[in-house]
């Protein structure tokens, strides 16, 4: 029978750190949430840098991170907010693989730039799956370690998966920059004939995140998105999908995330997925302005995130495969060079 083996001990739990993965599907109807990493991007990005499938459980935290004392050796990537990565006070660079062996001390800093940062390890973070998935649902208690965010003295074991033959890095031009001004693309509907002079507003106006702004949804404030006389403040209560729009009597806009299962108010516009990774590093004080485009243009922009992400993973492991080249090639010049000695010591 598989053990995990035991990783991390936690020392200091960071801020609001959680297990997530690529999400929990096909439960909304019982009232569970999608759930899983907030930005997509970064989470696959740190699994295929340790040499994961893309979707394997990482850790995601927010604003700032956790410290951990490492009790197993593995290759880790920490991905996401620019946050700063040290292994016994050494700095390590962001967006890159390198390896902790036990007795290490990792810490994870405090976010400079954008909002979530995430923690691969080799062989993911090994929790049971609940409905399909590992990610963590606070709000019910299940997914992720135990249910919960992690606590100091928790212990963090991962899969199986192999150490990598050498460190692995994503090129500087691939790494996101997260930008405290959004510009979000997002689709009319399905309620945008509730509204005619908000539509307009909505697209032209600029917002700001509030304070009240978590993994459930973004409250904005900005001017107010009107209906159209008569028009009901609510609707029937149906099923939400991350990047839906809601506009409540008081007119200001929120955005559905991961954790949101219904809404019952209109929905002016939905977010395209491929733009979702850059809500989840906003905090509080971005400004946003939304952009309209249609269900084509937002169709070909998924599918274009989706060859990206296979372009990462060929590159890394194409990358890996011209290193292996190069250290065969420097041993058998080695062995040649000796060989040459040993028939004419006189040169050697």
């Amino acid at each position: 029978m598989y053990t995990p083996m035991q990783l991390f001990k936690v020392v200091s739990p960071g801020l609001f750190t959680t297990v997530q993965d690529k999400g929990r599907y096909g439960y909304l109807r019982y009232g569970v949430p999608i759930n899983g990493a907030m930005d997509s991007f970064a989470a696959q990005s740190a699994n295929l840098l340790v040499g994961n499938h893309e979707d394997a459980a990482v850790l995601e935290c927010t604003v700032a991170g956790p410290t951990f004392v490492v009790l197993d050796q593995a290759d880790v990537a920490v991905t996401g907010a620019d946050m700063e990565v040290t292994v016994n006070g050494r700095t390590m660079a962001n967006w890159s693989s390198f390896r902790v062996k036990t007795g290490d001390v990792l810490a994870i800093g405090q976010a400079r730039s954008g909002c979530r940062g995430y923690l691969a390890v080799t062989g993911g973070i090994e929790v049971p799956r609940v409905f399909g998935s590992r990610s963590c649902y606070v709000g019910a208690g299940i997914g992720g370690f135990q249910g919960r965010p992690l606590q100091k003295e928790d212990r963090l074991a991962r899969g199986i998966g192999p150490l990598l033959p050498a460190p692995r890095r994503l090129p500087e031009e691939l790494v996101p920059q997260y930008s405290d001004r959004i510009v979000l693309r997002a689709i009319p509907g399905p309620q945008d004939d509730f509204f005619d002079e908000g539509l307009a507003t909505f697209f032209a106006a600029e917002f700001e995140v509030s304070h009240e702004a978590n993994r459930t949804g973004y409250r904005l404030t900005g001017p107010t998105i009107p209906m159209k006389p008569g028009k009901p403040p609510g609707i029937i209560s149906e099923a939400s999908v991350p990047g839906g729009v809601q506009i409540p009597p008081n007119g200001q806009p929120i955005i559905l995330l991961a954790e949101q299962t219904v809404g019952g108010y209109a929905k002016i516009a939905t977010i395209i997925s491929s733009d979702l990774h850059l809500i989840g590093q906003a905090i509080p004080g971005s400004t946003i302005r939304f952009r309209r485009i249609d269900l084509p243009g937002a169709c070909e922009l998924r599918r274009k995130r989706q060859r990206l992400v296979e372009a990462i993973k060929a590159l890394l492991e194409l990358t890996d495969d011209i290193r292996g080249l190069q250290r065969e090639c420097a041993a058998e010049e080695e062995e040649a060079l000796a060989g040459f000695a040993d028939f004419y010591p006189e040169c050697g």
